[in-house]
């Protein structure tokens, strides 16, 4: 197998981040990293550059840092609920998922990515309290949490009262 060193421009998923100097086979080199402009092959000319990525690589991962801190502060305090649907017993129909959760945030003003969101147990099925998880950076991460109260009930106590009298 062909092997390639290649100084990466951009970051790249399970690959590395701008200015690492990684071996790919010469293939995925050739046809894909240097035609998008995501990689430059390694030479003692482009070993400069190296440095000045590194430089904005570590500017970037500061600043991303700092925005993962202003989010968590603003999350600290909140606290979801969620009106949602029930049958017989307190089942749910259907469930609370991360997708809701972002969804409920970002009314509030908080923008946080799905995928940011994680919760034990899969999507909420049940009523009570639960909390979730929000990876905000990798080293920062942030307990968030999360009611479901059924909107059926105040419905069926009225609905008992008059069959009472």
């Amino acid at each position: 197998m062909a092997l390639s060193e290649v100084l990466l421009k951009k970051p790249v998923a399970g690959l590395g981040a701008e200015g690492d100097q990684v071996k790919v086979r010469a293939g995925y080199a050739r046809n894909f990293l240097l035609p998008q402009g995501i990689a430059v092959p390694v030479t003692q000319a482009n070993r400069k550059q190296i440095e000045a990525l590194k430089k904005a690589r570590a500017i970037r991962e500061a600043k991303e840092l700092d925005d993962a801190k202003a989010v968590a502060a603003k999350l600290e305090g909140v606290a979801l609920s969620f009106a949602v649907k029930t049958g017989e017993g307190g089942k749910l129909f259907g469930s609370v998922s991360t997708a809701d959760i972002a969804t409920k945030l970002a009314e509030q003003g908080i923008e946080i990515a799905r995928k940011q969101i994680h919760l034990a147990n899969g999507p909420i099925k049940l009523l009570g309290s639960h909390t979730a998880s929000i990876k905000l950076h990798a080293e920062i991460t942030v307990e968030l949490s999360v009611e479901l109260v059924s909107e059926n009930q105040p419905e069926e106590k009225k609905e008992d009262a008059p069959a009472a009298e």
